[in-house]
Parts: structure tokens; C-alpha cells; sequence
């Protein structure tokens, strides 16, 4: 029986779907927003010339910049996320992009602000702190602004790389419309010839098929529409790595790396280490692909045989509420507090929960933390969408802590943190489940999933990591990223990070045309190194229960208060060291042991 058609927005149920109306109550109010922010760039150049001359001023500005951001947070927010609802529509299309105009108009309007506070010296802006003591509360803010002095341009030219912001999101949104709008797939065909749907959405549930035929019908169906637009997706991305350079080069940074580790205080030590460390444990991933091989008992491992669970017969249908009460249970561990928050999250309609037509692929928390956050799912009653639930909200509630326990100068949390309270909830439910599990044939199809966890984030993302290194390297260089370059790349490190044992199909070289990730800016190798410190959390909390759960609850509640490294020490990690990527890889090679003996 074919499956379901992927319903249109109107078909889903209202309780399923976010309730925008905590931030606006309806369109109008939007536009009534959009019309009054239109006084902002006015507002903010009074102060132009005037930040260094005393205390007052100072005090007064900062303050109206953040009234101005908590107005322009909840304009973008609405847009964006009702754009995401269906990215056909182009009246929210139209709306985001009206928001992201007020955002550089008010970015351009106060680009005089950095160089000015960079001018202050250093002994008046002390005396600015004891004069007016409630400036404390931007030290951190300023301190990051001042630390990037040789960074920062002429009030001009800080305005002038403003107003290129809105150009300089193009690509991503270009990109992001034809993936998830414009770009469409064959239907995939199972062993008995029916047809299933094939989207963004449906690939991976379909992907994790037991009918060999229909993972292999979706892998070369979904390929083939993103091979008919290559030549596109790679000069989207070439135009993405172009804008980087502008910027990292009229910031006089030696690299787009640089530029954005720089941002976030994260050493680029960091990400070297982090993939030096996985090639180092590669036979770790190698064990794994041949176990996976045996298991399967093919005689050869192809790319479409990597998402389909290795024990037959084990896989559950986990409805949403199932899932919802899986996750209360398995995070009550961090207290009643916690798990009162996300009921708070499930039954207040802050999740927008099914894949309709034209929504946006993937799941996220969205940017918008107040009045609370956002999240968006593509459900389907499966383990790996109970998993996503549970990292989510990981995301959603930690930046709940931080905005309650922080001012609006610090209450943002830089990436590099972002991946560490959503993986930390995975772990955790992960660890409950298998120990209230025996059965060893429940048991391996866990732990079988739980290894994937690790190679698809630590293995993967580092690889995506790796190839985005690449790709900033290549376009520093001055070389175009051609499609045929792309996928010559792309292909040979998917053989490296997967061994002798998998056959990389053809197809697989043009994976980098789907990934939307390596539109954010160096963003992914976080997965990596939040997997791994997150790894480290749980185990703590776990094995030493309520002063663990305390530091953790403070790190959640730091917001950006420190810098990244700092803040994770708060919950007993270090992630200057390459330790804890050590740790959870052992952890990932102990686990292949107990799955080779289960099968």
C-alpha cells in the first residue's frame, strides 16, 4: 500500500502546530511593528559621536539598543518562523524578507557604535563602570567588542559592511528555496512496486527501510534531482564563500575560519584537534562499517545501507505522545523544574510538530526566545523523531534558562555551547532506555542506534567539517567551487571517513547539494566537539546526580556571560583539551564490542 501523500498546511491539526499568537496576535500586529520599527536607524544615530563622552550616554544607548533588539528578535522571529511553515508562500516570504531589512537598517544605523566604544580608553571607561554602576552589566558585551580592536573598522566603513548584510544572506536563502521549495524528487519504488513519496523529509525515514529496493530507489532518486542542479547548488556556495571572504578580508583576518571562530572566542586549535582526533580513531569507524556489513549479510555496503537499523525486527512505531512522555521520563533526572518546562513547551504549542507541503526540511529551535522559543519538527513515529523531540527542547530550554537568568547583553549563547544542551538530553535518554532494557535483541537495535548517534555526529559532522575546510581554503585561494571540483572532494574524503569495507556510490559525491549547514559559517564541526562534552555532562550527572545537575543548570542559566570554553568548565568539561573527543570515541569503540557479541 502506497504511503500517505504529505498533507497541505490547512489539513494539519491546530494542536500540532506552533501558536505564533504569544508573539503577535495576528499580521496586522506585525505590520503595525514593521511600520513603527521604521523610526529605529533615527533613534540610534542621536547617539552618533556621543558614546565616549560620559557615562550617561553610554548607559543610555546600550539600553535602547536592547529594547531595539527584543522588538527586532520578535519581528524576525514571526516572519521566519511563518515563512518555514510553507516556503511557497509568498506572502511570509515577503514578510521575512521585510524583517531582515529593519534588521540592517538597524545594524547600519548603529555601525558607529563599535568604533566608538573601542575609542574610549581603557582607564575612562573605568571610570565610566564606578560613575554609573549599572554599566556592569555590559562589561562582558563590551569587553567582546573591545578584544576585536584591530578587527574593527572607520564608523563608515562599519556601516558600509551593515548594509551588505542583507546581500550577504542571499546565498542561504537562494539556496534554502530550492532545496525545500522548488527542487522535487521521483517517487521511490519498493521491492513490490509501489511508489512511496520522496522529499526532504521523507528521505531518511525511507532510507531506514528494511526493503533494500526502496533505500536504493530513494538514494538514487533523491541524487539524480540534486545532480540535475549542481551546477547551481555550487555556484550558490561559491557565492556563500565569496561573501565570507569579503567580510574575514575587510576585517583583516587570514582566513574565513578565522573570522568566525574569532567571533565566538573558540581557539582554532579546536577544530584542527578535533579532526586530527578522529583520524586518529578512524579504525573505530572502520570496525563499525564491517560489523555493519556482517550484519546485514550483504556482499557489499553501499551508501544506501548505512541508515537502516542492523537488527531485524526490533524497530518500534513511537507515536508523538508516546514520545513525549519517554522524554519527560528520561530528563526527570534533571529535576522537577526542567521537566515542568517542557510540559510547559509541549502543551503551550511551542512546537510545530508534522511535514506538510512546502515546509521547511529538518527540525530547529528557533532564534526567538521570548516570550519562549520555537521549535520545528518534521515528526515521523519513529525512534530517531523521539530523539530529535528530546534534542530540541535541549535546545529550546537552554535558551529558556539563559534568557530568565541573564540581561539581554548576555543572554545569547555563542555555537559553540548551541549543540551541548540539546546532545546532553539525547544521551541522557539514550542511557535510560538501555537500562531499563535486557532483551538483547531490543538491547543491540539501542545500542545500534546510539552508535549511530556517534558516527553520524562525531564521524560525520567532522567530515562535513573537514570538507568545509576545504571549501574555505579553495575560495581563499581564489578558485571557483565547481560542481565537478565539489564532488571530487566530497568523494574521496566520504572513502577516507568510511573505509575499504563501503562501496561510495557514485551519488554520494553529490551529498554536499542537500547539506543546508554549510551555509552557517563553520558552523558544524560544533556537533563534533558538543557530542563529545556532552557525552562527558551526562556521564557526570549520572554518576553523580544533584551537584552535577547544579553546575549544569548554572551553565544552561550563563547565557554568553564567559567565553565558550569557560562556560562548559562550569559543567566539568574541558574542551580545550582533545580528551573528551578521546573519551567518546573509546565510548564508541567500547559499544561496537557489545553489539559484535549481541549479533
Amino acid at each position: 500500500m502506497a504511503k500517505e501523500k504529505i498533507p497541505a498546511r490547512e489539513e494539519l491539526k491546530e494542536e500540532y502546530t506552533w501558536n505564533l499568537g504569544d508573539i503577535y496576535d495576528s499580521d496586522e500586529k506585525w505590520a503595525e511593528e514593521f511600520a513603527d520599527l521604521e523610526a529605529v536607524p533615527a533613534e540610534l544615530e542621536k547617539y552618533w559621536g556621543k558614546l565616549g563622552e560620559g557615562a550617561g550616554e553610554l548607559l543610555s544607548f546600550l539600553r535602547l539598543d536592547d529594547e531595539i533588539s527584543l522588538r527586532l528578535e520578535k519581528l524576525a522571529g514571526y516572519a521566519s518562523c511563518k515563512a518555514d511553515q510553507d516556503l511557497g508562500n509568498g506572502f511570509y516570504q515577503d514578510m521575512r524578507g521585510k524583517a531582515m531589512r529593519r534588521c540592517v537598517e538597524a545594524s547600519e544605523a548603529s555601525a558607529f557604535a563599535r568604533p566608538e566604544i573601542m575609542a574610549i580608553p581603557e582607564e575612562k571607561l573605568e571610570s565610566f563602570y564606578a560613575a554609573r554602576p549599572e554599566l556592569e552589566e555590559y562589561r562582558r558585551s563590551l569587553y567582546r567588542i573591545r578584544r576585536r580592536a584591530e578587527h574593527i573598522l572607520s564608523p563608515a566603513e562599519e556601516k558600509l559592511l551593515s548594509a551588505a548584510g542583507e546581500m550577504a544572506d542571499s546565498p542561504d536563502n537562494i539556496g534554502g528555496a530550492l532545496r525545500n521549495a522548488d527542487l522535487r524528487f521521483e517517487d521511490a519504488v519498493d521491492s513490490r512496486g509501489e511508489k512511496h513519496p520522496l522529499s526532504s523529509g521523507t528521505l531518511v525515514p525511507l532510507m531506514e527501510s528494511a526493503d533494500r529496493t526502496l533505500r536504493k530507489s530513494a538514494f538514487e532518486n533523491c541524487f539524480k534531482s540534486y545532480g540535475d542542479f549542481k551546477n547551481t547548488v555550487a555556484a550558490i556556495l561559491d557565492a556563500q564563500f565569496k561573501q565570507l571572504n569579503f567580510f574575514a578580508r575587510s576585517r583583516k583576518y587570514p582566513s574565513t575560519l578565522s573570522a568566525a571562530l574569532d567571533a565566538t572566542e573558540v581557539p582554532e586549535a579546536v577544530y584542527m584537534n578535533l579532526i586530527s582526533a578522529v583520524h586518529e580513531n578512524m579504525e573505530a569507524m572502520y570496525r563499525y562499517v564491517r560489523l555493519r556489513k556482517r550484519a546485514l549479510g550483504v556482499d557489499e555496503l553501499h551508501m544506501y545501507d548505512v541508515y537502516t537499523p542492523i537488527v531485524s525486527d526490533a524497530a518500534e512505531e513511537i507515536s508523538y505522545e508516546q514520545a513525549k512522555e519517554t522524554v519527560l521520563s528520561a530528563l526527570s533526572v534533571l529535576g522537577e523544574d526542567y521537566v515542568e518546562l517542557l510540559k510547559k513547551g509541549f502543551d503551550g504549542r511551542w512546537i510545530d510538530v508534522y511535514e506538510n507541503q512546502g515546509k521547511r526540511s529538518g527540525a530547529y529551535s528557533s532564534g526567538i526566545s521570548r516570550p519562549h522559543p520555537y521549535v520545528l519538527l518534521n515528526h515521523k513515529d519513529n525512534l530517531e523523531s523521539m530523539f530529535t523531540i528530546a534534542h530540541e527542547m535541549g535546545h529550546a530550554l537552554h535558551s529558556y534558562y539563559s534568557c530568565q537568568n541573564q540581561p539581554v547583553s548576555t543572554s545569547d549563547y555563542v555555537i559553540f555551547v548551541a549543540e551541548v544542551a540539546s546532545t546532553c538530553n539525547e544521551i541522557l535518554l539514550m542511557r535510560k532506555l538501555l537500562s531499563e532494557t535486557v532483551e538483547p535483541k531490543r538491547r543491540a537495535y539501542l545500542i545500534n542506534h546510539f552508535l549511530d548517534q556517534f558516527k553520524g555526529t562525531i564521524y560525520r559532522q567532522t567530515m562535513f567539517a573537514e570538507f568545509e575546510l576545504e571549501m574555505g581554503r579553495m575560495s581563499w585561494a581564489g578558485e571557483t567551487l565547481t560542481a565537478e571540483e565539489l564532488c571530487r572532494k566530497y568523494l574521496e574524503l566520504n572513502k577516507l571517513y568510511f573505509g575499504p569495507d563501503m562501496v561510495s556510490d557514485e551519488e554520494i559525491s553529490l551529498e554536499w547539494a542537500r547539506i543546508p549547514h554549510f551555509f552557517y559559517n563553520y558552523y558544524v564541526f560544533q556537533y563534533a566537539t558538543g557530542f563529545a562534552a556532552a557525552a562527558a555532562i551526562a556521564q557526570r550527572i549520572l554518576t553523580e546526580g544533584e551537584p552535577a545537575v547544579r553546575d549544569y543548570k548554572k551553565f544552561l542559566s550563563s547565557g554568553g556571560s564567559a567565553d565558550p570554553i569557560s562556560l562548559l568548565k562550569i559543567a566539568g568539561v574541558d574542551m580545550a583539551s582533545p580528551e573528551p573527543v578521546n573519551q567518546a570515541l573509546r565510548l564508541f569503540n567500547e559499544l561496537i564490542g557489545e553489539l559484535e557479541e549481541l549479533i
